[in-house]
């Protein structure tokens, strides 16, 4: 069973950073892309960045230059998105997905939530003024 674990989220001031975390499990984490999304209340699902095992980038683009970066722990399965000078225009459901990167080649939906079978249960990230 695939599945999908976020945490690293809450609240923080403006400025401020936070790390999240997606935890795989139930697939061949090679195989696969992660995507990091979030969704402000009213707002459609947008992609904020993505990656595959070995930091391959191919295809993903960064929705949030400068201040977030994305890395993969293939060791632990596990991809994180270290957020820094937070903004409460940053503030939303974060959430991470999953899908077959030979999927992902074919419809190029790299950034997009619909490109993606396999959903988190989101975190919440609130940033104050």
């Amino acid at each position: 069973e695939v599945q999908l674990v976020e945490s690293g989220g809450g609240l923080v001031q403006a400025g401020g950073s936070l790390r999240l975390s997606c935890a795989a499990s139930g697939f061949t984490f090679d195989d696969y892309v992660i995507g990091w999304f979030r969704q402000a209340p009213g707002k459609e699902r947008e992609g904020v960045s993505c990656i595959s095992s070995t930091d391959n980038r191919a295809g993903c683009a960064d929705s949030v230059k400068g201040r977030f970066t994305i890395s993969s722990d293939n060791a632990e399965k596990t991809v994180h998105l270290q957020m820094n000078s937070l903004k409460p225009e940053d503030t939303a459901v974060y959430y991470c997905g999953a899908q077959a990167r030979r999927t992902l080649m074919r419809s190029g939906a790299y950034g997009m939530a619909w490109g993606y079978d396999y959903w988190g249960q989101g975190t919440q990230v609130t940033v104050s003024s």
